[in-house]
């Protein structure tokens, strides 16, 4: 027999692989000749030379992201405020789709697939579900829909609120600078929130709040047309920001797994939340 080249060779031991999956075998100095990592398909090799095939490094997850849970179906994060969940017109790079979904495939995990189920807003930090096929996708997003899905927030409220527990209920619309607002005369989409005193404040109030439905910065805009902005939330009206970021973190998460029983998932509040204000 003669020599051949290292990426031939590595065709003829797995045949069953894409020639773009040797290639990252490669380039992830996964392949071994005699011993030595070998990077370049086209190096020589004779008869006897031994061709190895390593296993794949396991990276972490990606920094600034927190892995929660991960299993074949979900995988579950704790996302900073500050990074968004999907990208815009102004920022496709940073995201957590897509440092989630680059990690993914970088483990050469039989299905590397991620699917967006919900969003956060960049501001807000806390808990965030992504599916790993169509069909947990869908599975979750029907729970969404269908409001059975359990989204409980916690947020740091200017002023004291007085009632110990209520409900919050309007209806919300976006303008044409997508800026989202209580509707004045009927339209929009119903939005209702409850909530719940956990700390009353000199200037501020700490409260619980679980999503009935799921706007897009649903709790903002109620909190602020009740009177009580969160803090850091100069958006839509906050006039103190003792975080030095948007008070409001996504503290539990639970819903149907798709492949059966209820899950639930807690982020406690960052540090700052616990601080006086």
């Amino acid at each position: 027999m003669t020599a051949t080249r290292l990426i031939e060779r590595l065709q003829a031991l797995y045949p069953e692989a894409s020639r773009r999956s040797l290639k990252q075998w490669l380039n992830g100095s996964r392949v071994r000749v005699n011993g030595a990592v070998i990077v370049r398909g086209d190096v020589a090799i004779a008869p006897a030379d031994r061709v190895e095939l390593a296993s794949p490094t396991a990276p972490g997850c990606p920094a600034p992201l927190r892995l929660v849970h991960e299993d074949d179906d979900i995988l579950v994060v704790d996302k900073p405020s500050g990074l968004l969940t999907i990208a815009t017109e102004s920022e496709r790079e940073r995201t957590a789709y897509r440092l989630l979904r680059d990690w993914v495939a970088s483990r050469g995990a039989r299905s590397s697939r991620l699917f967006i189920v919900h969003r956060l807003d960049r501001e807000t930090s806390g808990l965030i579900v992504f599916a790993k096929s169509v069909a947990a996708k869908q599975h979750l997003q029907a729970q969404f829909a269908a409001r059975t899905v359990e989204r409980v927030y916690v947020a740091l409220a200017e002023g004291v609120m007085r009632r110990d527990a209520g409900s919050l209920i309007s209806r919300l619309v976006e303008d044409r600078a997508l800026r989202v607002r209580i509707a004045e005369r009927g339209g929009g989409h119903e939005a209702i929130t409850r909530y719940r005193v956990l700390e009353r404040r000199r200037a501020a109030t700490l409260l619980e709040l679980h999503l009935v439905t799921g706007r897009r910065a649903q709790i903002r805009v109620q909190l602020a047309a009740a009177g009580h902005p969160i803090a850091g939330d100069a958006q839509y009206g906050g006039r103190t920001d003792p975080m030095r970021r948007l008070a409001l973190h996504a503290t539990r998460l639970a819903f149907l797994h798709p492949g059966g029983g209820r899950v639930s998932f807690e982020s406690p509040p960052p540090p700052p939340f616990g601080r006086r204000a």
